[in-house]
This record gives C-alpha cells, sequence and structure tokens, in this order.
C-alpha cells in the first residue's frame, strides 16, 4: 500500500509538486473536473430543491477508475486543486466520486507552487469548505437554468440554434450600447489653436508650446483671431510651480494583469490566462486567478532586496496595498514571480514576455513614487479675453519609472509631457514665432478592446476573475460579437498659420478611425441583444447581474444557503419566460430595416437577416424579392445607409467575354468568387469582388486551371495494379484506388511508398 495520493488538477502541476515531495508521495492530475451537470435534460431536479445532476463524462471514465484505484490503496489521499471556489469545487467532486469522507480527507493550498507552499500546506491541512463549494454550485446552477429555459425562447421568437448566457449576454449588451453611441455620434469640427512663445527678455529663445483655452467651431473665427494676435502683446498673467509625485500601480489582479498584457503585449484575455496558467503551473507565479492586491510580507521583503541591490536603498519602498474589489474572494495574494530574485525565466516567448511583465509590476509596486515639479503658465493678451495656457513637468527623481510605467488604453500621452517650460515670471512679455489653427474633429467612443471590456465589467461588478476569459472567448464564439480591425481613413484639414504678421493656409492629410482587435456587435448580436431587453430586462440589468454576484458571495461567506439564493431567482424569471413565450408571433423580432427607395427600379430597399446573414434587398410592390446581397464585412443592418446598400447590388459584376463565355464575379454562400462557364475559382485573400480587375480575375482562373490540371495528373502508377495512383490533393499527396480516397500517413513520401505499403495503408482504414 502507497503512504500518499496527492491529487491536483493539470499535469504540469503535478510534475512540478512531485519535484517537492519525497517518493512516499505519489502525485496525479485529476484534468480538472472529472464530472459535470448531466447533459441531456436539463441536468436540475427542480422539484428536489435544485439537486444537481451531475455525470461522469465519458472521456473521463477511464482516468477516475485509476484514480479510484490509486486511492483505494492509498493511506492518505490530499485534495490539491486550485485554491478559488471551481478548485474547491474539483475537490469535492473528486471526494464524492472517489467515495472519500468530506469531513476527514484532506484538503491542502497553495497560492504559489515552492517547496516552502508545499510543505506548509502539507503540514496545515484543512477539510473541503462547502460554503466555497455551495457558492461554485449556485453559479453552476444558475447559469444552466438562464441558459436552457432562454436559448429555447430565441429559437422561437428569433431564430434557431441561439443561445443566451447570463454574464454574457450583459457583455453582449455593453458592446452593442458601444455601438449604437458610435452610430449616433455626429462629429464635429472645431479649430484648436497652438502657439510657439518664448521670453522676449531670453536670448537664447527657448521655444514652448502653449494651447489656446478655447477653440473656434468657424473658420472665420479662426481667422479672425490670428488677424488680432499680428502686433498683440502677450504677457504672463499667472505661473504656478508645484512638486507633484506619481505613485506606481498596485500589483496585479487577474483582470489589471489582462488589461496591461493586452496594452503592452497584444495578448488578448484568454490568451493572457492561459499562458499565465503555464508559468503558475511551473512554480515560476502566484496563482493567477484573484482580486487582492497584497503582497506576502516574504515578497515584500525580497523586493526590498533586490531594489536595494540594483537601484540603491532611496528607490525601495516596502508597503502593502488595500484591495479595493468588493467581495474579493479568490485567492489571498497578488499575482507576482514565486522568487523575486529571479528576473528571466525559460521558456516560449509569450511565457518570457509575460513573467517579465509581472516581474517589473511587482518590484516597481515597492519602489518610491516619482518626483515630478510640474509648472502652468497662464498667457493674456491684450485685445482678446482669451488665454493661452502652458503646462510642463520635468522629473526630480524617476523612482519606480526607472524600471515600469503602467500603460493607458489609448496610450495617449500625459498632458505636459515632454514640454519644457523656461523660467518665467509675472508680467513677463512674451513672443509668438508661430500661431497656429488647425481644424479638429470630435472622436467617437472607442469600441471595447478585451481589455477594456473586462475593466468596464469589473467596474460594474460583472463576474469574478475566472469567469472574464470564458466570457469574451463565448460571446465571440455565438457569433453575437467578433473582433476586428478597420483601417485607417484620410481626411484632409484646414490649417491657419501666422508668421512674421503674415497668416497662410494650407490643407493637411489626417490620418483616423484604425482599429486594431477591438470588439464590435454582429447583427444577429444586436438583435438577440434587443429582444432580451425588451423581454428580460431585469436578467440584462448592470445592477441585477452584479448583485447576484454577491449573493455568490453571501453564499461563499455561509450567509445565505445556495438553493435559497437560486430559489429567489427561478420562480420570476420562470414567469418571465412564460410570458415571453406566449406573447408575439414567432419570430417577429428579426425586423427589417427600410432603407428608400432604387432609383433605376422604384422598389423599396431593405436591410434585414435572411438564411445566411445580414442582407439587403429590392423588394417590388408585391412584396417579391427582385435583388439581393449580402453585407460586406464591417456593415451592419442598423447604419448601413442607402447608398452603400445599392453599391453591394453591383454584384454580380461581368467583367466581358473570355473565350466566348462571360468571365462573372460574385458572392455566394462560401464567399467570394469568380464563374467562367461551369468553372468557379474563389477569390484570394486580399481580393475585393468589387474591384477586382480582368487581368487578376484572368490571372486567378488560370492558377486554378493549372492546379487542376496538376492534380488530374497522377504522381505515381504501379504496374501491379493500374488503378492503384498517388495523386496530389489540395492537403497533399494521397493515395487513389477504384474510386476512393486514401490519406498518406505523416511522413510517407509519395515518390517512394511501395505498392505493398499502399495496399496496408487501404486495408487499415477500411478495417478503421
Amino acid at each position: 500500500m502507497q503512504e500518499n495520493l496527492v491529487i491536483v488538477e493539470s499535469p504540469a502541476k503535478a510534475k512540478t509538486i512531485e519535484k517537492f515531495l519525497g517518493k512516499e508521495y505519489t502525485v496525479k492530475s485529476s484534468f480538472g473536473h472529472i464530472r459535470d451537470l448531466a447533459k441531456k435534460g436539463l441536468g436540475i431536479n427542480i422539484d428536489n430543491e435544485y439537486e444537481p445532476l451531475y455525470e461522469i463524462p465519458a472521456d473521463k471514465r477511464k482516468l477516475v477508475d485509476e484514480l479510484t484505484r490509486l486511492a483505494n490503496s492509498a493511506k492518505t489521499v490530499w485534495l490539491a486543486s486550485d485554491e478559488d471556489r471551481e478548485g474547491e469545487a474539483i475537490a469535492w467532486h473528486l471526494a464524492k466520486v472517489l467515495n472519500l469522507p468530506i469531513d476527514r480527507t484532506k484538503r491542502i493550498v497553495f497560492h504559489e507552487i515552492t517547496q516552502q507552499a508545499i510543505l506548509n500546506a502539507i503540514a496545515n491541512p484543512r477539510t473541503i469548505d462547502m460554503n466555497l463549494v455551495n457558492a461554485q454550485q449556485a453559479r453552476r446552477v444558475l447559469d444552466r437554468l438562464v441558459g436552457f429555459e432562454l436559448s429555447p425562447v430565441l429559437w422561437k421568437k428569433v431564430r434557431p440554434a441561439l443561445s443566451a448566457g447570463r454574464v454574457q449576454s450583459v457583455a453582449v449588451r455593453l458592446i452593442v450600447e458601444r455601438e449604437r453611441d458610435i452610430i449616433s455620434f455626429n462629429s464635429t469640427a472645431q479649430f484648436r489653436v497652438v502657439g510657439q512663445f518664448y521670453p522676449t527678455s531670453d536670448s537664447s529663445k527657448t521655444l514652448f508650446k502653449a494651447t489656446l483655452s478655447q477653440s473656434f467651431e468657424r473658420r472665420e473665427d479662426a481667422e479672425q483671431f490670428l488677424r488680432d494676435c499680428i502686433g498683440e502683446q502677450f504677457t504672463v498673467s499667472k505661473v504656478e510651480e508645484k512638486p507633484v509625485q506619481r505613485y506606481p500601480a498596485a500589483p496585479f489582479t487577474t483582470s489589471t494583469l489582462q488589461q496591461e498584457a493586452s496594452r503592452k503585449l497584444g495578448m488578448s484575455v484568454s490568451q493572457t490566462m492561459s499562458v499565465a496558467q503555464r508559468l503558475y503551473e511551473q512554480g515560476l507565479i502566484t496563482y493567477m486567478r484573484t482580486d487582492s492586491v497584497n503582497l506576502s510580507q516574504m515578497a515584500i521583503t525580497q523586493c526590498k532586496n533586490e531594489i536595494t541591490r540594483l537601484y540603491g536603498a532611496k528607490y525601495s519602498y516596502p508597503h502593502n496595498f488595500k484591495t479595493k474589489t468588493k467581495g474579493a474572494q479568490e485567492a489571498h495574494e497578488a499575482i507576482r514571480p514565486s522568487y523575486i530574485e529571479r528576473h528571466e525565466i525559460e521558456g516560449s516567448a509569450a511565457e518570457k514576455r509575460l513573467y517579465d511583465l509581472i516581474w517589473k509590476r511587482t518590484v516597481a509596486s515597492q519602489m518610491v513614487p516619482a518626483e515630478l515639479d510640474r509648472t502652468q503658465i497662464i498667457i493674456n493678451l491684450q485685445r482678446r479675453s482669451e488665454q493661452f495656457v502652458a503646462i510642463g513637468e520635468v522629473m526630480r527623481f524617476d523612482g519606480f519609472m526607472r524600471l515600469y510605467s503602467e500603460s493607458t488604453d489609448d496610450d495617449a500621452t500625459q498632458e505636459g509631457d515632454g514640454n519644457i517650460l523656461p523660467k518665467t515670471s509675472l508680467g513677463d512679455n512674451l513672443t509668438a514665432t508661430t500661431i497656429t489653427a488647425t481644424e479638429r474633429y470630435t472622436q467617437a467612443p472607442p469600441r471595447y478592446s478585451e481589455a477594456t471590456l473586462v475593466k468596464r465589467l469589473e467596474e460594474l461588478g460583472i463576474g469574478r476573475p475566472s469567469t472574464y476569459a470564458p466570457t469574451i472567448t463565448t460571446i465571440i464564439n455565438r457569433g453575437y460579437v467578433v473582433r476586428q480591425n478597420r483601417d485607417a481613413m484620410k481626411r484632409s484639414l484646414q490649417q491657419l498659420t501666422l508668421v512674421d504678421g503674415k497668416i497662410s493656409d494650407k490643407s493637411i492629410v489626417e490620418s483616423y478611425g484604425k482599429e486594431k482587435n477591438r470588439l464590435a456587435p454582429t447583427d444577429i448580436g444586436m438583435v438577440v441583444n434587443d429582444y432580451l431587453e425588451e423581454q428580460f430586462s431585469s436578467i440584462m440589468d448592470y445592477n441585477f447581474t452584479a448583485n447576484v454576484e454577491k449573493e455568490f458571495d453571501r453564499v461563499a461567506d455561509g450567509d445565505i444557503t445556495w438553493t435559497r439564493m437560486i430559489n429567489d431567482f427561478y420562480h420570476p424569471f420562470h414567469r418571465l419566460v412564460d410570458e415571453a413565450v406566449g406573447t408575439q408571433n414567432d419570430r417577429s423580432h428579426n425586423a427589417v430595416r427600410e432603407l428608400g427607395i432604387d432609383p433605376k427600379s422604384g422598389f423599396a430597399v431593405r436591410a434585414r437577416i435572411g438564411r445566411y446573414g445580414p442582407m439587403v434587398e429590392i423588394v417590388d410592390s408585391k412584396e417579391e424579392k427582385v435583388q439581393f446581397a449580402s453585407l460586406k464585412k464591417g456593415q451592419l443592418i442598423e447604419s448601413i445607409t442607402l447608398e452603400e446598400a445599392l453599391e453591394l447590388f453591383a454584384l454580380p459584376r461581368n467583367l466581358g467575354d473570355m473565350d466566348g463565355e462571360p468571365l462573372m464575379v460574385g458572392i455566394g454562400k462560401f464567399g467570394p468568387y469568380i464563374r467562367h462557364g461551369k468553372s468557379f475559382t474563389s477569390l484570394g485573400k486580399g481580393d475585393d469582388p468589387y474591384t477586382i480587375t480582368r487581368e487578376r480575375a484572368e490571372e486567378l482562373l488560370n492558377e486554378n486551371r493549372e492546379k487542376q490540371r496538376a492534380a488530374s495528373v497522377p504522381l505515381r502508377k504501379f504496374e501491379e495494379d493500374a488503378d492503384m495512383l498517388i495523386k496530389s490533393g489540395m492537403y497533399g499527396p494521397y493515395i487513389a484506388y477504384k474510386g476512393k480516397n486514401y490519406r498518406l500517413p505523416k511522413g510517407a513520401n509519395p515518390n517512394t511508398v511501395s505498392f505493398t505499403e499502399c495496399q496496408r495503408i487501404i486495408a487499415k482504414s477500411k478495417t478503421k
């Protein structure tokens, strides 16, 4: 009989822990959850206090048999899954399935995989915390109830094969509302005035920049202002100098790590969590699901020693941060390196970059604030009431910024950064070298990135560290939201410049609207959102969703039972579902948007969701479809204009005859194509069906025909059997034999494979 069996969640974690425990410990992985709610039916017995009906998935049965055998032969079983609610639930499921006594089985937790932490956990085991288990069960049951009851309503009222979720639907609502803010935003132009000045008495003529306190809506007003500045006397009316301190950011929580990794490293939320998971399992960082900013006293001491060694004692400022998140409940420490003295690690490029980010953020949080002198100069004009304002900052001591500085969501430069101001006094006269009035457009609110969406969800109290990444993944996978890039657009701006008493004007070009990895709703996402808001406003309410999270926290604290919490939610929700089913005609919510009249036919032009997605159509007086076209990527039913819709009807395009047959370009079920007679060829990735030239279409057509010709000529023939051929296909070489195709195994050389080997491959494929 073996002495000890330790069960953890992942193989990588098991491998790391095995290094710290002796031969008397066997460490095995459960590979996450070993059972879940039954997939068939609801999986919940509503009539028996919402009893969850759990089942072991088919792919876990072999593993469960092995763990059962090992547990039965071990003197002591240690359950060492992660220390959050999900980990506690995994430990409970293991105990239930392996027939381990809940009140006597040893449960160990640690927020870092180091020898000291593991041995300390072994020395201080506890039992399974049923309050944490019940909080996880409550979330799982509630989400299954919402999804199971809402999804069929969407199938009936909107479109088949749709689904809804409690947190996911609210996240989609945020993205839809932001999109509508962008659609309704009316960009206006204003003239912003900036002057270059130097103190008249300064022989070195040290220039500094100052901005006029107000903008002008009309060009005429901006031009008049510049005229009034000819021969104007500029005087310093106020100089304000004050020392300021810039403080380091707190160590990482789950959400701040996701935000900063997105801004600095360009990582998606799910990628960040995947890489962080690997770092944790290798024992390199502490647990990556946490809303705490606390550091252990040991970590603070290690930071102090490292900062003193690297930069000197004057840079060290040992202290702890206070966790502000309400109901912070996952781990008890921020995300930090397990060993502060370890600056670099071995691993993939992503692992190295994320580790470096975590190391710098942790160490910088224990450094002194940066010290700056901020100066503000107010400049008066003699003949005008407006004022110029100059703001400058000079760093006196870099402090934590020597190592690390937090990024902003828009990466905007701090006001005053880089503007070094000369020494001036009240009443000093200034000379203006140039004064420029540049036309600037107001900007629509930006679409959410994954990082800013996580930040907003956290601000609203929606979700917890473990839910952010799967929430975003789910809404993208469901087709309600897309991650998109938009190329920059160009526009001309007017610029007026006053130099040496003369005003000149010119046109400059501005790039705007560029986006990278921003989240935008799809048409079906907007339709589903509108229906849910209309019929289930309480479920879609931000405060309601945040309050549900607080109820989960109360269950975790043991203040209320999870069944009571579910009961209080379920009955009003079920009534809403019944009312929704009984109202409206089926799928009446899939509204049609009238865009206007087609000038050629005089018929109505509409936008709606069709069988294959969003589309525009021309419909005659008998409501019969005359013409239709799919929307382009990035176009929405809600915002497409009549002019944009009419452009879509340009397809299919006739590029002229080729060998007596028309060469056509169109868009079909499988994307844009070229058709010549009965031959179809897909367009390349960068080809636009609306602008592709005849020359390019012929090139693609000929390339495709050449490939087909090459594919039709066998690579090999065999004397033993004329029907046995080796051919080249789209996915590589294959065996063609008597009307059927067989894939060559990986590594098999099509030029040397023998007839006997081909027979063996065919026989093996038939057996499978």
